[in-house]
């Protein structure tokens, strides 16, 4: 057998036939062209996970106008001929944010960028691209705006003859680990990309009060958005068979894998999950309030600390679980005493302890959870 020949090779071949791709390079001024023209869309959601200081976005522009390369900007080519940005968004926006031209996801324009010293160009401090006639000196001179419209871009483009899910992984790919940090950022492009009101309806159930309450989440889970992760945990755990569970080797790609085929597939039941949930997050709220996630201290007789997973995947997915039944219900002190009774459980202990992966941990508190508050 020839090495063309071999199983992996006719893999490669197939999987290359199925995702079409050009590239060539255009001036920053023909981009911004394009994107005033909404002939790309730069998705003004993802904004909300920019994260570049404007330190970094000066030393950005620092770079353009020092002549240094600007690395490839993904677009995916849609239908209708307009491109989709899927990777690029921190260097495409502080270029829109510095000329005036970049909109919010409201369509409304953003402060333009005002620049920092920069290690090589100090004098860019203060400068912004237009200024009133008497702040003309801190306005970027004519030759630097020239500079930054005719540097190049090079363009990476999947095209529409493509597989439909190709953007998809390749906005995953690309993002993960990169500027967007968290596994649940990314799931949250990937649903703004394939299902919008999908998007609406996981932020919906966050927003639920009791939900809030309940999680307590310190300031940096809040900007990563670990509320949105909690409730894509609810969304595809919740009914998950247990021998489901127990093959699940990534938690993390298992979860974008399985909230991107639901939203592609739109199959999900909004009025059904939101009742189910609200119903969980009232009953827990109702039972143990602010302390429901929370470590019990046997001795104390108290909840301390903050914030637990392997708590919430007891006692939220295992009320969860038959909380879509419209005859379910479940009593406070059961709740209660589920929720104290885990720190006397030997096994829950070691099987949620440190070190322990949400692969192992998983497949053990989701069905104790529903074996607790079964019929």
């Amino acid at each position: 057998m020839s090495e063309s020949d071999t199983p992996l090779e006719a893999q490669i071949l197939q999987r290359s036939k199925e995702i079409a791709t050009d590239a060539y390079s255009m001036s920053i001024g023909e981009f911004i062209s394009l994107y005033n023209n909404e002939e790309v869309d730069i998705h003004p959601e993802f904004q909300r996970f920019f994260r570049w200081s404007s330190t970094q976005k000066s030393r950005f522009i620092e770079s353009i106008l020092l002549g240094i390369p600007i690395p490839s900007i993904f677009v995916a080519q849609r239908s209708d001929g307009v491109w989709d940005l899927i990777d690029g968004l921190q260097r495409v926006s502080t270029i829109l944010q510095l000329t005036g031209d970049l909109k919010d996801e409201d369509d409304k324009q953003v402060d333009p960028l005002v620049l920092e010293r920069t290690p090589y160009l100090p004098t860019l401090e203060h400068m912004k691209w237009t200024q009133p006639e008497e702040a003309k000196d801190l306005e970027l001179p004519q030759s630097a705006k020239l500079r930054i419209r005719r540097a190049k871009i090079d363009l990476k483009i999947v095209l529409s003859s493509s597989d439909p899910s190709a953007k998809y992984e390749l906005f995953q790919r690309l993002n993960t680990g990169g500027s967007i940090a968290t596994d649940q950022e990314v799931r949250n492009c990937l649903l703004i990309m394939i299902n919008g009101d999908m998007y609406k309806f996981v932020c919906t159930l966050a927003d639920q009060a009791n939900f809030r309450e309940m999680i307590l989440l310190s300031e940096r889970a809040e900007q990563e958005r670990f509320d949105l992760e909690l409730i894509v945990r609810f969304l595809v755990l919740r009914k998950l068979q247990e021998v489901e569970l127990r093959a699940i080797a990534d938690l993390g790609q298992f979860l974008t894998d399985r909230i991107q085929l639901s939203a592609e597939k739109r199959d999900i039941d909004y009025e059904q999950e939101r009742s189910a949930f609200v119903k969980t997050m009232d009953y827990l709220y109702a039972a143990l309030g602010e302390d429901a996630f929370k470590k019990y201290d046997p001795v104390k007789e108290r909840s301390l600390g903050g914030f637990l997973i392997s708590v919430f995947e007891v006692l939220a997915l295992g009320v969860g679980y038959r909380a879509d039944s419209q005859d379910y219900t479940v009593d406070a002190d059961l709740i209660r005493n589920v929720h104290q009774s885990l720190w006397k459980n030997a096994d829950f202990r070691r099987r949620t302890g440190s070190g322990v992966r949400a692969s192992q941990r998983i497949p053990f508190t989701i069905p104790l959870g529903r074996q607790q508050f079964g019929p």
